[in-house]
């Protein structure tokens, strides 16, 4: 439905946007989430029309809109502040955008949008009596009304309060999945992105660092960046190569590993900081109402589930590899399960009615292409015909079962 291809935008002598491409599907909402000044902003303004790449494009439905003006992309936009006119009351704000329509179409649209974002009844309302969530409304009540076919909504929560804020949070989640719109929400809040969107795009100085589910996102950041950003700031170096641990993964009890210097309540949980003896700091995540607190002596225990590799070929994947030929001895599977060991993926092994051996693996992508290279080769006096290699989602397998 969206798709921007190679945009780039300097201002000012300053690179904004840099090669930047990001395609949305029809129907699916998109988080773009990133730090102030990570080019948020300026990519919505360039998929709204407000900005002019220099170079790229941006088609909508497959057509190439770049050089459509912005009142003719069939766009809706709603930015941080509502902007609502203060000489018209409500229902003549959300009838802004129904220009030329018949006057009784539009307040029929106008009281249909109204009743869409809870605010039945509102249209005589002089806006200067409105609340900020009520106000926020109005605004997307009036990007609706035109009926488009892609809405924009640049930190539309930003500058409201806990409790309204989640409760609009909740409302635009419902809102969205019953039109089937096309979206891109841009935020700065982690648990924002994650509540609104399908996917999220997590941005870094103008480019596009991750790409994935909020599910897939925490489970395995695409670096230390990403990693951090995400909240997740306890790295190590395990066996010679960088990992975050989860904070939810590290657990405390009384001991001797190190000292309790911070207590954190955040709502429900409560964010320890302990200092290591060794000179390195973690932090954990509990739930629990007896907790550490600053000064305690801790045992550290890292469950490692929640430890997450970082960099090329950690990404976990799930291989089904089927191989053919003369390998269905006790050998061949016991290499496999050998290699797999080795490299800490996970899988089974059985024979196949068709003579066949199938091996399912999952884990790190490196480690899953050197063991798919021992099923290649397969062990002595073996014969590999021909290996089929099919993608899968990971699903969590557990140890390596022999079948």
């Amino acid at each position: 439905m969206i798709r921007v291809d190679k945009v780039s935008v300097d201002l000012g002598g300053r690179s904004i946007l840099a090669d930047l491409s990001l395609e949305v599907s029809a129907g699916e909402t998109l988080a773009l989430l990133g730090p102030s000044g990570s080019g948020k902003s300026t990519l919505l303004r360039v998929i709204a029309g407000l900005q002019q790449p220099a170079p790229g494009r941006v088609l909508l439905d497959g057509t190439d809109v770049t050089a459509v003006p912005a009142h003719r992309r069939g766009v809706g936009l709603v930015f941080q502040d509502a902007v609502l006119f203060p000489h018209r009351d409500v229902g003549r704000n959300v009838a802004f955008g129904l220009a030329g329509a018949d006057r009784g179409v539009a307040g029929r649209r106008v009281d249909a949008m109204l009743e869409l974002v809870g605010l039945t009844g509102f249209a005589r309302r002089a806006v200067g009596t409105l609340s900020g969530g009520e106000a926020q409304r109005v605004a997307l009540a009036r990007a609706l009304a035109p009926a488009p076919r892609v809405l924009l909504l640049d930190e539309p929560l930003a500058s409201l309060d806990g409790p309204l804020r989640d409760r609009l949070q909740d409302d635009l989640r419902n809102l969205f999945a019953r039109l089937g719109l096309t979206v891109l929400h841009v935020t700065h809040d982690v648990a924002e992105a994650f509540a609104l969107g399908r996917r999220v795009a997590v941005m870094r100085e103008g480019r596009v660092a991750q790409v994935d589910t909020p599910e897939e996102l925490w489970r395995h950041p695409a670096d230390a960046w990403v990693a951090g950003f995400l909240g997740m700031h306890n790295l190590l170096v395990r066996d010679g190569r960088r990992v975050v641990v989860r904070p939810e993964a590290v657990q405390l009890s009384p001991g001797e590993d190190g000292t309790v210097v911070t207590a954190e309540r955040r709502g429900p949980s409560v964010v320890i900081g302990v200092r290591c003896d060794d000179g390195s700091t973690l932090e954990s995540v509990t739930t629990a109402l007896d907790h550490p607190n600053p000064g305690d002596r801790v045992q550290v225990v890292v469950d490692p589930l929640g430890v997450i590799a970082l960099g090329p070929g950690a990404r976990m994947i799930r291989r089904r590899v089927v191989v053919h030929g003369r390998v269905q001895g006790v050998w061949f599977r016991e290499s496999t399960r050998l290699a797999a060991d080795r490299h800490r993926v996970a899988g089974w092994v059985r024979n196949r009615p068709d003579g066949a051996v199938e091996v399912v693996l999952e884990g790190g992508e490196d480690a899953v292409a050197r063991v798919i290279d021992v099923c290649r080769l397969g062990p002595p006096g073996s014969r590999v015909d021909r290996v089929d290699v099919v993608p899968e989602q990971p699903e969590g397998l557990v140890g390596f079962r022999v079948c």
